[in-house]
């Protein structure tokens, strides 16, 4: 299993913001990216994990891969943990919620609604969502939000068992989290200011 990004390109709305980023994963490999804010950390995320077109460059992973957790939790507030946990292993169709529940040592939590929570409690659980994707490529944007150390490193272990079971974790964060990881710094890749302007609708993305 790999994940290719060959010289692709992005846009954030209707302004090209990064171009030329090339790279390679293969099973059991992590990448975090890196670069000062508005560099297009988030542009290029979405655009991998299939929630905008790139504008030029290719995009090659096994079909049905990606599992994205942004900025939002994707919670829905009156359910409960469980419920919530449970709502998406039936989206994609996998297995239980006691690995979810584990990684982040939320089983206390069980029959709490998610808009009940605190700001760290939903991060927790709309991170442990990925554990019941069964996709094997991990998207994470700036993941440890709302996180304290304790919960961090709940999070860097679960993520390290995703790779020793031969995933694949690609995320924007600037948190050492004492996995064996590649860096890309995106500067590099800021787009000319001289680039054209893409034709793309920015209410679209």
């Amino acid at each position: 299993m790999e994940l290719v990004v060959k010289n692709v390109a992005c846009a954030r709305g209707s302004l090209r913001v990064i171009e030329g980023v090339s790279f390679t994963l293969r099973a059991g490999e992590a990448l975090v990216l890196r670069g000062p804010n508005g560099i297009g950390k988030t542009t290029l995320l979405r655009t991998i994990a299939g929630l905008q077109p790139a504008l030029e460059g290719q995009i090659e992973l096994p079909e049905d891969a990606v599992a994205y957790a942004g900025h939002a939790d994707g919670l829905k507030g009156p359910l409960s943990v469980a419920q919530n946990l449970t709502f998406w292993a039936s989206i994609y169709g996998t297995r239980g919620i006691e690995c979810a529940l584990e990684a982040f040592d939320m089983t206390a939590l069980l029959d709490r609604q998610a808009q009940d929570l605190s700001a760290g409690q939903k991060r927790r659980l709309g991170l442990a969502r990925m554990e019941v994707t069964g996709r094997p490529i991990w998207i994470l944007d700036e993941p440890t939000v709302s996180l304290d150390a304790a919960n961090t490193a709940l999070f860097a272990a679960m993520v390290a068992r995703h790779l020793d079971a031969g995933g694949i974790a690609l995320m924007a964060t600037h948190i050492e989290l004492g996995l064996e990881a590649k860096v890309l710094d995106l500067t590099p890749f800021k787009a000319r200011d001289d680039a054209p302007e893409p034709f793309l609708d920015g209410g679209f993305l």
